[in-house]
């Protein structure tokens, strides 16, 4: 007893005897040091609180066909928007509203408004709606440029991937003049590639730079998932500002094509490649890459070979006597103007300075 006795009050005088902590002062919450943000994150929240109330929600219904049955089928956060006017013109993908029948705006505040259709342009996935809200509510982007943008330039994509209403990504520009396909059968060129990270439901969203300027609309991702992979393209400003005017005036993109299909960019200008067959180019007398066919004798045999002869290619240095050093610039000139006018195409051919007359056509459809 005496040993049991022993040891059970050793127990309880050893718990009585543990130390205990006590905290010297309490904490004061209400009154901690100021954060200390870095110039990195002070712009990335300027962006965002300067960019956000522009972008809008858009979720779409459409009817489907379930065997003998129409199903009206809702498409909850199908997209992004970006407000461009207080009359309440905004931007988007044409992939994101194809085939809609009803379509819903959601506006920063939380508020839902019907939208309607005022214009689209498969050929480059653009579409403007029009979003029947009161002009308050209406936060239109800034826009900027994307003449001058630079490999390596840090950008910030606001969208609402996975439904997720204006979420915030940054990235740099990690590539320019990427041609994207699109399901038209088209192909979008002078497109932005950047590495911010892009998911379902950001398309249709703004790309701004750190001035918060809107130098694209997001519209694809290259992925096997359908989930960021760090390539991410983005239509660029210059081509919305030719595309959107005219979506908003008439409702369609008629295109002047000059018959150029394809160039190469150099520091001394664009270097055709190719032409339309009969097109207005050809017609004019530009001359893109050569085709040689070659025979050879290999033994006994004659094998045919093709080569690409670049030699005589013109380079296009500018568009009635103004420079031209990208294929922005380029676009840019030649889509200003309308079917039928006459253009003085400005090569260098042979180390020869020529300007070139040449008549626009509408852009004929493939």
């Amino acid at each position: 007893m005496v040993g049991r006795s022993t040891v059970l009050l050793g127990f309880y005088f050893g718990a009585a005897l543990c130390p205990r902590y006590v905290l010297a002062s309490p904490i004061d919450f209400d009154n901690q040091p100021q954060r200390q943000l870095t110039a990195e994150e002070k712009t990335n929240i300027n962006v965002y609180e300067s960019s956000n109330r522009s972008v809008i929600n858009i979720n779409t219904k459409a009817t489907v066909a379930t065997g003998f049955f129409l199903v009206e089928s809702p498409s909850e956060g199908a997209g992004s928007g970006i407000v461009i006017d207080k009359q309440g013109h905004v931007l988007t993908n044409f992939h994101v509203i194809e085939g809609a029948e009803e379509i819903q705006a959601v506006l920063y505040d939380g508020s839902s408004h019907d939208a309607s259709l005022v214009g689209v342009d498969p050929v480059t996935d653009v579409a403007v709606l029009r979003v029947e809200a009161p002009a308050e509510l209406l936060a239109p982007v800034q826009f900027g440029s994307s003449n001058d943008l630079k490999v390596g330039q840090k950008v910030f994509a606001i969208g609402n991937p996975f439904g997720l209403e204006r979420t915030l990504t940054t990235g740099i520009i990690s590539s320019l003049n990427r041609s994207l396909p699109t399901r038209a059968g088209r192909t979008i060129k002078s497109i932005i590639q950047t590495d911010a990270a892009i998911n379902p439901g950001n398309s249709g969203g703004p790309l701004l730079d750190s001035g918060s300027l809107l130098i694209g609309m997001t519209t694809a991702i290259a992925s096997r998932t359908g989930q960021s992979s760090g390539v991410g393209f983005a239509i660029p400003v210059g081509t919305l500002g030719r595309i959107v005017p005219q979506l908003i005036t008439s409702g369609r993109v008629v295109r002047p094509d000059a018959g150029i299909t394809r160039v190469y960019q150099t520091e001394r200008g664009l270097l055709v490649a190719a032409l339309t067959p009969d097109g207005a180019a050809e017609r004019a007398g530009i001359r893109g890459f050569r085709v040689v066919r070659e025979s050879r004798r290999q033994g006994p045999f004659v094998a045919e070979f093709e080569r690409v002869d670049r030699s005589n290619a013109d380079l296009i240095v500018g568009v009635d006597n103004v420079a031209i050093d990208t294929v922005d610039d380029f676009l840019t000139a030649i889509e200003s103007k309308s079917p039928g006018d006459r253009v003085l195409i400005g090569v260098e051919r042979q180390g020869h300075r020529l300007d070139v007359p040449l008549t626009l056509e509408a852009e004929r459809d493939d």
